[in-house]
């Protein structure tokens, strides 16, 4: 897989400068030390509270460094990829921000880390400094593992932590907090797809159509393969498992993680499922969705679970400066506004009869529907092949109305018209031609003829479509046809259609719709619009021609 990068061994350092670069208070700083140390703190940091100190490998982007500011972190140590930091890295941090408070360490469940910073912590006592360590181990993905993984429940242990020691509480009941906190944390995570690591190998072990339950953070091989489904489908199977693990009888918050390269729009849409699981009456306070503990570009999410008390609901809510924080946010059900009823004068003209209308009618759509194949084919050598199904999708949604159409009445019949095309055709095209003839029908309304309201249909069709004539579109066939029909009727507009089409063949370039992309391809070809307009033209003129 590619990845943006410049050296495999400044990957870290250089992601890191960038952060500070663009964090934007000055409220940040880093230690001095690169390579080996990667440490990043609090530049305003008063040594008179608690240090917050947390961290790991790179690669968990917003976590560690994101989570440092006020009210979270004082200071997050950086490996390499997925690597854990050095213990001198760790020492370093240590040093830089603990004062008579203390300083309590945050970590994540995992060999390296526990001995990094547990050595780290040692040393740090060695030397007069007081230091508490509290590791967390979040992940149920597997039930029966002696030490489970420390994943992304780790931050509400951050949350709540750094919420304490902004507030003065001392390092013995910070600590007692935090470990009572990661204690009532439940983790786990699915994804679609393993992860890539700048500048190495990489080769997916998953297959097109399954999906890992309860894989690491550092792209560990999950506790089960499971084949492809619905999203709501894979969080009733997280929710299961989670709920079994719950009071029932308590309140949770639920941190909606992704993973790495799951869309927003996915992530809203898994927040939704979640919240509406077996897990939502326990639901009181949300984080996310969002990136809060990545796993590079891994495509996948994780639901983590916090017991709440007052305690932990206040540090949760509680502001901090960290903006890669999301903050945490009570559940609510979607709020839903009634629609506007339509302004007075719009309503549905009752159906009636004209012979002459329905004739034309008919006529136009069943020249288009017929036109379907044809319009395709040519379409599909400047475009992608489907203004004919288009067009005749709109002709049909007309002729299925025809018998509730007010014929009588030309500005309803246009209006009638517009929302027939805008609501069935779909695309740019329906909604330019919606536009059309709801213009066209409010000039009628005013007492114009036909072809003046049409004209005028016309103008706030180019108006908000853009188009004019000689940028290879419709409008050269629609333009010369309907001032043609305004000046000498029919016949002449007919004419003008015809000769507007054809000219589109001549034209190398398009300058509007979905052909202003193509090259010369289009020499020779006319477009598709401008012969539908010229075909519906000459079918209308022929049926009223003198016999």
């Amino acid at each position: 897989m590619k990845h943006f990068f410049n050296r495999k061994d400044t990957i870290v350092t250089d992601a890191m400068d960038g952060f500070l670069a663009t964090a934007g208070s000055g409220a940040l700083a880093r230690l001095d030390g690169y390579p080996e140390i990667k440490v990043v703190l609090r530049a305003d940091w008063d040594k008179t509270k608690v240090a917050v100190v947390s961290g790991g490998g790179a690669g968990h982007e917003p976590s560690h460094a994101g989570f440092v500011g006020a009210g979270m972190l004082t200071a997050a140590i950086s490996g390499e990829i997925f690597a854990s930091p050095s213990v001198e890295a760790v020492l370093a941090a240590i040093r830089a921000t603990t004062g008579p408070a203390g300083c309590l360490l945050i970590v994540k469940n995992y060999t390296g880390d526990r001995l990094n910073f547990g050595l780290a912590a040692e040393k740090a006592r060695a030397e007069g400094l007081a230091v508490e360590m509290v590791i967390v181990a979040d992940d149920v993905a597997l039930p029966d593992i002696a030490q489970p993984r420390g994943v992304a429940g780790t931050l509400f242990v951050h949350k709540i932590a750094g919420h304490l020691s902004e507030s003065g509480r001392d390092l013995a009941s910070v600590a007692a907090a935090a470990r009572a906190a990661a204690k009532d944390i439940f983790s786990l995570g699915i994804s679609l797809s393993s992860c890539s690591i700048p500048g190495q190998a990489h080769e997916e072990r998953f297959g097109a159509n399954d999906g890992e339950l309860g894989l690491g953070i550092h792209g560990e091989p999950g506790v089960e393969r499971i084949a492809l489904q619905s999203a709501s489908a894979f969080v009733a199977i997280m929710a299961e498992r989670l709920a079994a693990r719950l009071d029932p009888h308590s309140r949770y918050a639920l941190l909606v993680n992704n993973l790495g390269s799951v869309p927003p729009l996915e992530m809203a849409l898994i927040a939704n499922a979640a919240l509406s699981s077996s897990l939502a009456k326990a639901v009181a306070l949300t984080v996310g969705p969002g990136h809060l503990m990545t796993a590079l570009n891994m495509n996948g999410f994780s639901l983590s679970l916090i017991k709440l008390d007052a305690e932990r609901e206040a540090a949760l809510l509680a502001p901090v400066g960290p903006h890669a924080w999301l903050p945490a946010k009570p559940v609510h059900a979607p709020v839903v506004i009634a629609m506007a009823k339509p302004a007075a004068g719009t309503a549905t003209k009752p159906a009636s009869r004209d012979a002459a209308a329905e004739r034309l009618i008919r006529a136009a759509c069943q020249r288009l529907i017929a036109l379907e194949e044809p319009l395709n084919a040519l379409d599909a050598k400047a475009g992608d092949g489907d203004t004919g199904s288009t067009v005749a999708t709109g002709a049909r949604s007309v002729l299925e109305r025809i018998d509730t159409l007010p014929l009588a009445d030309k500005a309803a019949t246009a209006a009638a018209i517009g929302d027939a095309l805008g609501t069935s055709m779909g695309g740019s095209s329906g909604v330019l031609l919606s536009i059309f003839f709801t213009a066209a029908a409010q000039t009628l309304g005013f007492g114009a003829t036909l072809p003046k309201a049409l004209l005028a249909g016309l103008d706030r069709m180019t108006f908000y479509g853009g188009a004019r004539i000689g940028d290879r579109t419709m409008v050269d066939a629609l333009e010369p046809a309907l001032k043609a029909l305004d000046a000498s009727g029919l016949e002449a507009a007919a004419k003008a259609a015809r000769q507007g089409a054809e000219a589109t063949a001549a034209m190398r370039k398009a300058k509007a719709g979905r052909s202003a992309y193509i090259g010369s391809q289009l020499d020779g070809v006319a477009d598709p619009g401008a012969f539908a307009v010229a075909e519906v033209f000459t079918a209308v003129a022929a049926l009223f021609a003198p016999a």
